[in-house]
């Protein structure tokens, strides 16, 4: 009897190809159920749906051109098979609000206008996020939807590090470096915090690698830096995207091939990185092929150096770096990817052990290391779960 009145919230997380979606209590943010659809678009996409405990309750395979056949298909089956869920709220990850818009906030229709102008800023994202937001809301009208921007972590940068060196004008029309994976930052700065370790009086660096990866700089708790810029396309080499170039790069290819933006946009975003130099994005089948294969190699030597570069270039920005975190699917799963990239950084104080790492334990430095070495899970969906429920909390005591 108790599930007919409780309430519950539902997180929607959509990706480039995927669409996350997790049911969680509303006042306690446990989990209930969840899933995703992979491969959209594709004629072999896959819907899986399982409940806390991993057990599955649902799969289907077949062809979902697009995110609103995918959500369709998820609210039929959650009304049709847990029709006793009170859904109370629903909480979006929306990769970019524009320079206007780096908090959470209720989505009202004003704001669903408002987005619309700063689709520039996101095209591979937005457009799918803002329709899977009308499709949730069709299906739930009672329900409090909430826009969980992912550039809100980053929102108090400084001004040195945020502004590109280019003319005002342009800043004044939002360009200048957004930062990403702000949820899973997030998260990763709270169960830090849960551990109560000082971390208002640490220099730290949260590497986020997975298909799509970054890292940020924290001081004081506060992101001062970032790796990806006014897009995810740009920081690292990551599985498909290119990561920073050359602007001279870009020239050469509007000049030599006359590409247009959306081309250029799709050899960047979707064909570049590891993709571009092996043939593959899966860092994972890489490790598996790199014996035989000069490219796979090759592939992995460039992740691990961007990686490296990147690290000891925010850890300049830091002054000095007291914890490093590696998360994501890479991060959290990849020991090998870990020591290779650690290997070297022992002149910055960091120093693995193999064995801790090798066994994915939370802290994998040596005691003796100046800086300690963590692998935190991340969670962005949990983390979208707290800050709608805080985020109604705070609007219900005014």
């Amino acid at each position: 009897m108790a599930n007919l009145i409780e309430n519950y919230t539902l997180c929607i997380n959509c990706g480039s190809s995927s669409l996350k979606f997790s049911l969680y209590k509303a006042a306690t943010c446990t989990l209930k159920l969840s899933g995703q659809v992979d491969r959209i678009g594709q004629e072999n996409a896959a819907l899986k749906i399982g409940d806390h405990a991993g057990r599955l309750l649902h799969s289907k395979t077949g062809h979902f051109p697009d995110f609103k056949a995918s959500a369709t298909e998820f609210i039929n089956w959650l009304k049709t098979n847990n029709s006793h869920y009170n859904i109370q709220a629903i909480g979006h990850r929306l990769v970019q609000g524009g320079p206007k818009h780096r908090q959470p906030e209720i989505i009202t229709p004003e704001l669903l206008d408002d987005l619309q102008q700063y689709i520039y800023l996101a095209p591979n994202h937005l457009p799918d996020e803002l329709n899977t937001i009308k499709t949730f809301g069709s299906a739930y009208p009672d329900a409090t939807q909430v826009a969980c921007f992912d550039t809100a972590f980053h929102r108090h940068m400084p001004d040195l590090a945020k502004n590109y060196p280019l003319p005002p004008q342009y800043l004044k029309k939002g360009l200048f470096k957004y930062g990403f994976h702000g949820l899973s930052y997030g998260f990763i700065m709270q169960q830090l915090a849960a551990q109560h370790l000082p971390i208002d009086e640490q220099k730290i660096i949260i590497c986020h690698l997975g298909n799509g990866s970054s890292m940020a700089a924290v001081k004081k708790g506060i992101s001062v830096d970032t790796t990806m810029g006014i897009s995810p396309i740009g920081g690292l080499v990551m599985a498909t995207r290119s990561g920073d170039l050359d602007p001279g790069v870009l020239l050469f290819l509007l000049k030599q091939y006359h590409m247009n933006p959306e081309e250029l946009d799709d050899l960047l975003s979707k064909h570049s990185g590891l993709k571009a130099i092996a043939g593959n994005s899966d860092v994972q089948e890489l490790l598996k092929a790199e014996p035989d294969d000069k490219s796979a190699e090759t592939a992995l030597k460039v992740f691990c150096y961007s990686a490296k570069k990147h690290i000891g270039s925010l850890a300049a920005a830091l002054q000095g770096l007291d914890m490093l975190v590696f998360t994501g699917g890479i991060g959290e799963n990849s020991a090998t990817i870990r020591a290779r990239i650690c290997l070297g950084l022992d002149f910055m104080g960091i120093d693995l052990d193999g064995q801790k790492n090798a066994k994915n334990e939370t802290i994998i430095s040596k005691i003796t290391s100046r800086v300690t070495v963590r692998v935190i899970k991340t969670n962005e969906e949990l983390m979208m779960a707290m800050i709608t429920r805080d985020l109604l909390n705070s609007l219900n005591k005014q």
